[in-house]
């Protein structure tokens, strides 16, 4: 009697999507960009471009006959070091960077121009942003890595809700990730 179960999945194979699906001739990230590269929404793609401060946008839908227009959407002065869609609002992105701030931009719907400004602006917070991810259980509340602190913001109100550096100090410590714990309660870095 064999003790182990023979896999459900032994005989698949990956397939892939037709050629008309493909979204190509995306040129992601670069030697100055760093952070994460590419996020989606259900309506948009994001991925750090090859100029400093700017990313691609691409909309998911086609319109004109499957072709796809990439988007540039000029945000910061420096480097985009890293970026995240709400999970409530397919529309809403925040970006961050070497600047030392953090932008929230209301991307259009399908067919209208790219925003020439950002929605909301918070900082300078005293380091360039490292991190970025909005709340998985509340909306419009985003939590933002810089140097050794990790700032929860209110966007409604548009001040942050806490503040409080969470690295001991010591030779060159730095922030490198952070995510929520998965009930909501609070940040870990």
């Amino acid at each position: 009697m064999n003790r182990f179960k023979a896999s459900k999945f032994r005989h698949t194979e990956a397939r892939l999507p037709r050629r008309e699906a493909w979204i190509s001739g995306i040129r992601a990230g670069s030697i100055t960009s760093c952070g994460n590269h590419v996020k989606a929404s259900c309506r948009w793609i994001a991925f750090n471009a090859e100029a400093a401060g700017v990313l691609g946008i691409v909309p998911l839908e086609c319109e004109d006959g499957g072709k796809r227009t990439v988007s540039q959407l000029c945000c910061h002065s420096d480097v985009v070091t890293d970026f995240d869609f709400s999970p409530f609002d397919q529309l809403l992105l925040a970006t961050g960077s070497a600047d030392e701030t953090v932008k929230v931009w209301r991307l259009p719907e399908s067919g209208q121009d790219i925003p020439g400004g950002a929605g909301l602006t918070l900082g300078p917070g005293g380091a360039p942003v490292d991190t970025l991810q909005f709340h998985p259980t509340a909306d419009a509340v985003l939590a933002s890595g810089a140097g050794k602190r990790v700032t929860v913001w209110d966007l409604g109100q548009q001040q942050p809700l806490t503040g409080e550096t969470l690295l001991d100090p010591g030779p060159d410590p730095a922030l490198s990730s952070q995510s929520w714990i998965p009930t909501g309660t609070s940040c870990r870095a």
